[in-house]
């Protein structure tokens, strides 16, 4: 279940959770909670369910915490020891009270409550026997301190052969509570968002004689707990309008409990409770043209797809297309600008698909980002034989034809075009691991609005990226600064093969850290496969007869048995995720996680979080030049500051969720929260820079 039976994090949390020490009411030693097991019924039918209770008599003045604890706690939790054939449901969560206590508001009870829960009864019990059903029961209950408190809890029922009798003692507060437990909503329901605040629409009919209604959300997070909730009633219908926080994360649906009193029946009529699970979407009004929206994303994206040329993964294949454009250089302007045009096509058609598969898996329910690709170790180890191949065509090992790009140049009307529309193809595949500045925030803003939105800042990245070569293409004066063709221009060609099997080596790093070292090994022999069918496919291809036959088709052959060893990577399993000790001398880097970082933050020391990927090129040179500067080590160790690090080598959804709070699609992301303020409050996160240098490190280290 929920809890363990070491309290010792529990009682870190508790403190995190507490307000302000104080004196709380009852005393101080004793336990606040009593709790017991009770039943509905006074035996047990076999093969009948049965109804059991965790029952909680708490003190005046303290509460226990709901499914969702709202702003602070934790809900109550049972560990199960049954007998063999019993099996325990989870529990059954009645209404909540809404606790606030100074700047936060929780969901939870207070006096005497009872916690459902069902029991699955074997078929085969021997009536006039008695069966002992027993649990560990734990929750945290807070006044003005909080206290994590826990007890062995156990009932023993006879077995009956006839139906059970009801409890005199306990059957009347079970249909109570049973009142008081949600049911599915019979409503068609909306819900949509401006990014604000979140409305809520139930097609209840006439609802004017509703009152008291109140909206509490399952998911931690969604609303903001401490704001008004806006009821408004019509013939039609009732509308909620639900605050949202100011670092909300990101909500594909909105889930919870709607209560509510009809008034019709008297004031005192008993409050209802409908559970609510409905998507939501978001309206035009979360994509205000003042502030940040759409304009100023499309801005961003193409200035960010612009730097990406200079990323050192895309750059070898940029040269290689100017190397291209050269042999144009000469002929007709026409034809230098179809050759641009080609190159922008392949980059757009390709971010067009690698945007169209994060927005439908997203839309599945996938928590993914930019790069989520290069999450796959299938995906890691194809890129490193389409870039070996490269290679080999640009030292001249084999060659399809004339044009650079290689594959589908075979057509000789149009080879030239079609080797620029898949240079750009290779080009977007190759940027796909970076996260150029100026893209961070448009990526952060796509992932939350509609598809068509998410899709043209997309796309603008891809011409952003394509940008560069056009002006080559299209400007005439630009091309003045292009060399003559001549013998050099094959001697080059052989050179660019280098940085691109330098790529290959990097994206081999890569899948050693997602697949360890069955992985890399596999796509070695993979890559020696490559590089057999490449010299086969040359060394025959001109030839006649069964020769060339058998050596096209052992060619073939071997590229199959590469495409086999590509795939398991990813049947291996992955290679160990845990952040690796730092060297002596460097920062203790430790694992994140919310838990860790809740009690970081509870216990009121400073926390730098750094989420970072080994296929992120700006994470790793961020850490080798910020991070690892023995200033930035020495003023982390001066002021206490706890370093973590989150690793999105392997897709994380916890990660995800927290990028994506953060207005990120992808990393890097470096957070830096200050130590506890002199009043005792707890500042904000501060988002750093996506290019780090120390002294923007040092800055807010000193400034905290």
């Amino acid at each position: 279940m929920f809890f363990k039976r070491s309290w010792l994090p529990i009682t870190a949390l508790a403190l995190l959770l507490g307000i302000a020490p104080a004196r709380a009411e009852g005393p101080p030693d004793g336990p606040h909670v009593k709790a017991s097991l009770v039943a509905e019924t006074q035996s047990i039918v076999p093969g009948q369910p049965l109804h059991l209770a965790l029952r909680q008599e708490i003190q005046p003045g303290w509460h226990t915490y709901w499914i969702n604890p709202g702003d602070s706690g934790l809900p109550t939790g049972i560990d199960w020891s049954l007998p063999a054939g019993f099996a325990a449901d989870g529990i059954q969560w009645p209404i909540p009270k809404r606790i606030v206590y100074g700047p936060l508001a929780s969901y939870g009870y207070e006096g005497s409550v009872l916690l459902p829960i069902t029991v699955s009864v074997p078929p085969k019990l021997d009536p006039g026997t008695s069966v002992t059903l027993s649990g560990h029961a734990n929750w945290l209950v807070c006044a003005q301190i909080c206290v994590p408190e826990e007890s062995d809890v156990s009932l023993t029922l006879p077995v009956s052969a006839g139906p059970a009798a009801p409890n005199p003692r306990w059957a009347p507060d079970f249909a109570a509570t049973r009142a008081q437990i949600p049911v599915p909503s019979p409503f068609p329901t909306e819900a949509s968002s401006d990014g604000k605040s979140i409305q809520l629409k139930i097609a209840t009919g006439d609802s004017r004689q509703l009152g008291d209604i109140a909206f509490f959300p399952l998911d931690t997070g969604a609303i903001d707990n401490m704001a008004a909730q806006r009821a408004e009633t019509d013939r039609t219908g009732l509308t909620v309008t639900l605050a949202r926080p100011a670092k909300a994360p990101a909500l594909k649906s909105l889930n919870g409990v709607l209560t509510f009193r009809d008034t019709s029946a008297g004031a005192d009529s008993p409050l209802q409770a409908i559970a609510i699970s409905a998507p939501l979407s978001v309206t035009p009004a979360a994509m205000p043209m003042s502030g940040f929206g759409l304009v100023e994303a499309l801005a961003l994206a193409i200035l960010g797809g612009i730097v990406l040329n200079l990323m050192p993964c895309v750059l070898p294949v940029l040269s290689i297309k100017a190397l291209g454009l050269v042999k144009h250089a000469q002929e007709t302007p026409r034809e230098a600008r179809l050759q641009g045009l080609a190159y922008m096509a392949g980059i757009l058609v390709s971010f067009a698909l690698v945007a169209g598969t994060l927005i439908l898996l997203r839309a599945a329910g996938a928590e993914i980002g930019w790069g989520f690709q290069l999450q796959s170790p299938v995906f890691v180890t194809a890129m490193i034989y389409i870039l070996f191949a490269v290679g080999l065509s640009l030292s001249g090992v084999f060659s399809f034809g004339d044009g650079l790009a290689g594959i589908g140049s075979g057509l000789a009307a149009r080879e030239g075009y079609v080797g620029s529309f898949f240079t750009g193809a290779l080009a977007t595949l190759v940027a796909t691991p970076c996260t150029a500045p100026f893209m961070a925030a448009a990526i952060g803003y796509a992932i939350t609005q509609p598809w068509y939105m998410s899709f043209a800042v997309f796309e603008a990245i891809g011409l952003g990226l394509a940008i560069p070569y056009l002006m080559l293409a299209f400007i005439p004066g630009a091309r003045r600064f292009l060399p003559k063709p001549g013998a050099w221009m094959h001697r080059f060609k052989q050179v660019l093969a280098f940085p691109v099997y330098g790529t290959a080596v990097w994206l081999g790093f890569v899948l050693s850290s997602e697949s360890g070292s069955m992985g890399i090994t596999a796509a070695l022999a993979g890559l020696v496969l490559i590089a057999f069918a490449a010299w086969l496919f040359e060394a025959v291809k001109l030839g006649e007869g069964a020769r060339r036959g058998w050596g096209l088709g052992f060619s073939a052959l071997a590229v199959v048995g590469a495409v086999g060893l590509m795939l398991l990577p990813e049947t291996t399993g992955a290679a160990s995720s845990q952040v690796k000790a730092e060297q002596p001398g460097g920062l203790a880097w430790q694992p994140f996680s919310q838990e860790r970082l809740d009690a970081l933050l509870g216990d009121g020391k400073p926390v730098f979080v750094d989420f970072t990927a080994d296929w992120c090129i700006t994470c790793k040179v961020n850490e080798r030049v910020a991070l690892g500067d023995d200033r930035v080590k020495e003023a982390f160790r001066q002021k206490g500051v706890v370093a973590l690090r989150g690793d999105w080598t392997r897709r994380d959804a916890a990660i995800t969720r927290v990028l994506e709070a953060n207005g990120r699609g992808g990393v890097p992301l470096y957070l830096f929260y200050p130590e506890r303020s002199a009043t005792g409050d707890r500042r904000p996160p501060v988002v750093l820079p996506q290019i780090l240098t120390p002294d923007v490190v040092l800055e807010q280290i000193a400034g905290s």
